[in-house]
């Protein structure tokens, strides 16, 4: 995306999952999000989870040019992290981890005077989904695994799409105020997203590729890449290296063309 002359800011929301400031050639990750914005409810902080409290992050809107330097890392090649938090870092019994989801959800990270192109990293799985974390995004990529749990993740994420452009509701009987409940209602319906994306990973031969397609297009769904099984990059992960992905170029650029085009992005990336 650096290449089509985009900028591009990360922000790590996975709660759990390490590492990513490595697969990204950063040596350490930076000052977790959570404590700018003045930490989780759950430990007396003021930011709330997103399911008990719909009410927007406290001033959502970030200039990287003003943000203390203990908060962001940058790669070599100019990517900027940023990240919300990690549980382990709480201790045991600090309460989930809504509160980052909800930085996930309003964030607003500007550089130069202008919004950069922000990629939200979130956990595995419809947790974060069902807390509504969709509503504060234009689109969504659903990276799936060969196995049954990453197939209907993204069958359903596809199916959650197209309920929420209808006008889907989230659950608000738990609210005991009726103008938190009201507020949850006019996020959904104000939701800006747009579409998901669904690409194949970690993809062993033809045969396999294949069963994924026929099993997804059954449910309605085809994916716009494929990113074959690579050892080179499970060895980076795990010896925490930077992710070398000059032999993916051509899944890459399936991708991103495909992306671009959706999002009307095609003549910016050209004139970048």
């Amino acid at each position: 995306m650096q290449q089509r002359g985009y900028e591009i800011c990360v922000l790590d929301t996975d709660s759990t999952n390490v590492g990513l400031h490595a697969a990204l050639g950063i040596s350490q990750p930076p000052r977790s999000l959570i404590d700018h914005f003045g930490g989780m409810v759950f430990l007396g902080g003021q930011v709330t989870c997103p399911v008990d409290d719909p009410t927007p992050l406290p001033n959502p809107e970030i200039d990287l040019a003003h943000l203390p330097t203990e908060y962001v890392s940058r790669s070599n090649d100019g990517t900027v992290l940023l990240v919300a938090g990690k549980l382990a870092d709480f201790g045991v019994g600090s309460g989930c981890d809504g509160p980052l989801v909800k930085i996930a959800r309003d964030l607003v990270v500007k550089h130069r005077g202008r919004r950069m192109l922000m990629l939200v990293d979130l956990k595995a799985g419809i947790e974060d989904t069902a807390r509504g974390v969709l509503v504060g995004m234009d689109r969504a990529i659903v990276v799936t695994d060969p196995s049954t749990a990453g197939i209907v993740i993204a069958a359903y994420m596809s199916e959650l799409v197209g309920q929420l452009r209808a006008g889907a509701e989230p659950a608000t009987h738990h609210l005991e105020s009726v103008e938190l409940a009201e507020l949850a209602r006019r996020r959904f319906s104000e939701s800006r997203l747009a579409a998901v994306h669904v690409i194949l990973n970690r993809v062993a031969g033809e045969d396999e590729e294949r069963d994924m397609r026929r099993i997804l297009a059954e449910r309605g769904v085809e994916p716009i890449a494929v990113i074959p099984e690579q050892a080179a990059l499970r060895r980076a992960w795990l010896r925490s290296q930077p992710l070398g992905t000059a032999d993916l170029a051509g899944e890459l650029d399936t991708a991103l063309d495909h992306i671009e085009a959706a999002a009307g992005l095609t003549t910016r990336a050209a004139h970048a």
